[in-house]
This record gives structure tokens, sequence and C-alpha cells, in this order.
């Protein structure tokens, strides 16, 4: 067993003592089992920081904590469901039902091409693959690619092409990111991704298209120098389903969109499955300045801002980051509002946003992507491309 699977082990172990304690009143040592649970998990976390499940076993931790605090008296006393620590052990019946339906995302995105400012070239290999496939099958002998994988910084619209394209075809959209897939239950991780990629397909033999979008994909089928909580079964899963879904045999509309702000940490097997790789880079000037304005749209503007200058001043700045700045420099003149005591008269109104407050508010940030990153992200889409 190794070094991960003992304190697995132990995390559990931990738990399950804590809650027989916690049920039978001993509220002491109840307290002092959830607090070597934590302490356990938290050391799993440290030990292990890329691991897809630390988000899992930080909530879990989190939750312990809080029943620390109800045992302590400062909240409700009612004592743990049988297993609190679902984070590494097993549901069954209702309880697996309800993780499922908690992992995945079902609402249909209401995201048109319109608000996707730039990623000409992304957009055009995206509508290529999918939406043009849906709208004449017939011209397509060969089939279409089914497996998409998007990767670029982290804030620069992966997320909202892939509801950008649901939307164009009006598809059932799938929506999971893959810490969640591995599950807070580690033994139905391969059970949900199989669940998962079931749905797409019933939907797609239906007569609805299908999309599964996976976030944080290398979290899922990244490589890891060690394997914990069974991520093979997992792997081996995702890549039984992938081939199912890629099948040159079925030409169904069911796709697999996936997202990585880590494209070189996926395994080979993973990669070549994606026929199409798309780069969503930084946006550039005229992306930044469409983002400017649909972001300054809804807000008051003096007569000196330059949204040209502006896009100018942002160079380097993620979608993301360049929402923060508009957003930072509102907070920045309602901020002011309330700290001259007028806020309480509901007649008063911020003043209007400046250029020199985009200036100071640009002046106190950095671009959220550094130059050394943009440069590994080209070497990679060099290097595995396919548009």
């Amino acid at each position: 067993m190794s070094a991960s699977q003992e304190l697995e082990k132990a995390a559990t172990n931990y738990a399950l003592e804590a809650v027989r304690l916690d049920k039978q009143g001993a509220k002491g040592m109840a307290i002092t089992m959830y607090q070597r649970a934590i302490e356990t998990l938290l050391k799993l976390v440290q030990l292990y920081p890329d691991y897809g499940l630390n988000k899992v076993y930080i909530q879990r931790a989190m939750a312990y904590q809080e029943r620390i605090r109800a045992v302590q008296g400062v909240g409700p006393l009612e004592p743990q469901p049988e297993k609190p620590a679902d984070a590494i052990g097993g549901p069954s019946g209702a309880e697996e039902k309800a993780s499922y339906d908690e992992l995945v995302l079902k609402e249909k995105p209401d995201v048109s091409w319109d608000q996707v400012s730039g990623l000409e070239q992304a957009k055009k290999a995206i509508k290529e693959a999918i939406v043009y496939p849906v709208e004449r099958p017939d011209l397509f002998p060969l089939g279409w690619p089914r497996g998409i994988l998007l990767f670029g910084p982290p804030g620069c619209g992966k997320t909202l092409l892939a509801a950008a394209v649901a939307t164009e075809i009006d598809a059932t959209f799938i929506s999971v990111d893959a810490a969640s897939v591995m599950s807070k239950w580690l033994g139905e991780a391969e059970q949900n991704v199989a669940r998962l990629f079931a749905s797409a397909r019933k939907s797609a033999l239906n007569g609805r298209p299908s999309i599964v979008f996976i976030d944080e994909l290398d979290s899922l089928i990244g490589m890891h120098s060690t394997e914990v909580g069974g991520e093979t079964r997992v792997r081996n899963q995702f890549l039984k389903e992938m081939d199912g879904i890629i099948d040159k045999g079925k030409n169904i509309h069911a796709y697999v969109i996936g997202a990585t702000n880590k494209p070189w940490a996926l395994d080979w097997p993973f990669i070549r499955r994606f026929q199409k790789r798309i780069i969503v880079p930084l946006p550039d000037y005229e992306a930044r300045l469409g983002m400017l304005k649909l972001y300054t749209t809804p807000l008051k503007l003096a007569q000196d801002v330059d949204l040209h200058e502006f896009a100018r001043l942002s160079e380097g700045f993620s979608g993301s980051d360049i929402r923060d700045v508009c957003q930072s420099a509102h907070l920045k003149v309602i901020g002011e509002l309330f700290e001259s005591g007028l806020a309480s008269n509901k007649q008063a109104q911020p003043r209007l946003l400046s250029m020199d407050d985009f200036r100071m508010i640009l002046e106190d940030r950095k671009p959220s992507v550094s130059l050394d990153m943009v440069a590994s992200y080209n070497r990679w889409f060099d290097a595995f491309k396919a548009l």
C-alpha cells in the first residue's frame, strides 16, 4: 500500500470513529477524531498538490471542522449521518444518485457567438467539427471529429466557447469538472464516468445533439507519478467511453469537449483521442476592445474614457483579468460614495468612471498569465496542434 493510500485509509478510520463517538455523546473524543481526520486530509493535499481529488478533501475537512464547532455548542448538535467520511467511503442507493446529480450540470447554456470576443481561429475550428456536421451530416461521408480539446491560459474563454456551440446546435449540455467526476466516493468514480457518457449517447440517439464538457481535464486524465484512489480504473473507463463516442462506424452527434490549462500534463493515449486540439490564447487588441465594450456597457463612464487606449494598455491580460479591472474600477467609485457618507441617501449615485480610475487599477494589477506560460502553450500547440 502506497503512502497516499495509507493516509486515505487513516482519514477514513478517523472519520468513522469520530461519528461513532459523536453518536454516543462522547464529545471530547469525537472532536479529537474529527481533528485527526482533518489533519490527515490536509496532509494528503500537501503531499500530492496536483491530485484531482484535493478539492474534495478540502471540502470534507471543512465539513468536519463545522461539525467540531457544532459539537462545541456553536451550532446544532444532531449527529452526522452514519458515514460522514463519504469523501473516502462509498454510498449506496439514493445517496449515489444524489452524488451524480450534484456533480453534473445539465442546464441549457444561453451564450451566443457574439458574446465570445475574438478567438476567430478557435470558433472556426469548432464550427467545422460540430456545427456544420449537425446542420448537414450528409456532406460528411468520412464522419466528423467528436473529441475536441480546448487548451490555453486560464480565463480566456474555453468554457464560454463550449457553451456557445451548445447553444448554437441546441445540444444537451452536460458540464462537469474533472475533480467532481472522481467523486466524493472514490469507488464510484468510474460508474460516474460511464453514466456521463451513457446520458450523452442516449440524447444523441433520441435525435438531440449532446456535448459532454469536462473542465480541468488534466485532473482526470493527467500524468501522475502515483496512482491514488483507483485513478487507473477511472482513466481506463474514460478511454473506453471515448472510444465508444468516436467510433467511426457510429456517426452520432455526441461530442466530448475537454478544457485544460495544463495540456502538457495529459497522457498521449488521451491526447490522440481528441481529434481537434485547439489553443484558446490571450485576447488580441480587437478582442480586448470587444470585451471592454461588453463589460463597460452597464457602467456610467466619463467622456474621457478611451476604450481603444484601455485595450492598448491591457495587453497581456486575459478575459477574466479585463473583467476584474472593470469591476475593480467600479468598486473604487462606489467605495468613495460610501466613505463620503452619502450612500445612506438612496438618491445619491457614484460619480462617473474616468480614464484615470482605470489607469490606477492597471498600475496596481499585473496580468495573471506570464510570458513564460504563453511560450509554454505555444510550444505545446506547435507540437500537437490539430485544427
